[in-house]
């Protein structure tokens, strides 16, 4: 059965954001990222569906509210666009620390609107969806267009929205004023483009200038006969099945050949002929790039970053063993690592040529109800890792071409 469990993050403002994670039973093929229609929240029945069919299909996908709706803290009369573009790389943040970072943002209404800006700054990002979108904010303020005097006027004014009353102030306006359609040339992402062509509220020309704006590659598909709110349930079933069978051309195939791998070694591979790397264990598959400020998709971690991995993780293991033959009682191991360069001082030639040393530091916290000597005894343990021995000890990298 599907898991299903409420969650709460850091927004852009520092206030709480209530979501739903929802995951499949088993390891999800990529993570979703759902973002909500003006004014609406996360459990709309068009999020819900989509977001149950997509886990069906194997995707963890989490929605929420921005700032001010549903269960999210703070007042929506302070919010505005440029804020839910926030609160959505907020959210994407939170998932990359549960290491479910979003392969494909989906946005429905002004949600796709958001997503469309938010996607430059989510790098792990390689789909974009949009449903129902307006091409740009500002499109939004048709749906209180007879207010619009009086916000300039007074700063603020109660409108009606689908039967609710909401504040909107002056700064909302100024807000969606400023934005336009210039990133969306600039995303670097796949795009799918999802509309009806007889929506009322936001008109199918719309998806036009979005898809127009984009480069390839870009798909347009017709929503015939949907509403704008997808609230017959077949429509968003609909709209799920396409994202999937969409995302699978450009989604990691997790089915594809794997090469033969000795145990002991390891195969690596380019994958883009670029920065991305396949790593071949005998029975683990990982990624290795750079980060997009060097011309990387930013899909995994660096090659200094599996160093440090390498590192921790031994120190870790080797602290927690010793500690479980000892029976001491170690509750917890946390290890914080950097990697940094020095100046050397004091060797010889460095006045006429100055050399740099390689620095690795190591932060390490052991929490339990240990004594000093106890403690002391498992830092000089830490030492004692056999990753970190090798790379301290004479260290020799023989290369054979093949």
């Amino acid at each position: 059965m599907p898991n299903r469990q409420k969650i709460e993050f850091p927004g852009s403002s520092g206030l709480t954001l209530a979501g739903l994670l929802e995951t499949p039973d088993a390891p999800p093929l990529a993570t979703a990222l759902i973002a909500h229609c003006f004014t609406c929240g996360k459990d709309i029945a068009a999020a819900s569906r989509i977001a149950r069919s997509l886990v069906k299909h194997g995707y963890a996908v989490m929605r929420f509210d921005f700032t001010g709706l549903g269960n999210s803290d703070g007042d929506f009369a302070n919010t505005n666009f440029s804020s839910n573009v926030q609160d959505l790389i907020a959210a994407a943040d939170f998932l990359r620390s549960k290491n479910l970072a979003p392969s494909i943002l989906i946005g429905h209404s002004l949600g796709g609107t958001a997503v469309l800006n938010a996607a430059g700054s989510i790098p792990e990002s390689l789909g974009v969806v949009t449903i129902g979108s307006p091409a740009d904010a500002q499109h939004v303020s048709h749906q209180f267009a007879c207010d619009i005097d009086t916000i300039n006027a007074e700063g603020e004014a109660q409108v009606n929205l689908a039967g609710r009353a909401f504040t909107i102030k002056k700064q909302f306006l100024d807000d969606i004023n400023n934005t336009s359609v210039d990133h969306i040339a600039k995303m670097k992402k796949d795009l799918l483009v999802l509309h009806s062509p007889t929506d009322e509220t936001v008109s199918v020309r719309e998806a036009e200038r979005i898809y127009k704006a984009a480069h390839h590659p870009k798909s347009f598909v017709s929503l015939d006969n949907a509403n704008h709110l997808l609230t017959r349930a077949q429509d968003a079933e609909y709209v799920a099945n396409l994202i999937s069978s969409w995302s699978s051309r450009f989604l990691p195939d997790e089915d594809e050949p794997r090469p033969e791998v000795a145990k002991g070694e390891l195969h690596v591979s380019e994958r883009d002929h670029k920065f991305t790397i396949d790593v071949f264990s005998d029975s683990h598959h990982w990624r290795a790039d750079e980060p997009t400020s060097v011309g990387g998709n930013n899909t995994g971690p660096d090659p200094y970053e599996h160093l440090l991995a390498a590192v921790g993780s031994c120190t870790a293991m080797t602290v927690r063993m010793y500690a479980s033959r000892k029976k001491w009682p170690v509750d917890d191991v946390t290890i914080t690592l950097r990697h940094g360069r020095e100046h050397k001082t004091d060797c010889e030639g460095c006045d006429e040529t100055p050399m740099k040393l390689d620095i690795i530091e190591r932060d390490i916290e052991i929490i339990g109800d240990l004594t000093d000597d106890q403690r002391a005894r498992l830092l000089q343990i830490a030492d004692k890792c056999p990753v970190h021995k090798t790379l301290t000890g004479e260290l020799e990298i023989r290369t054979n071409a093949v």
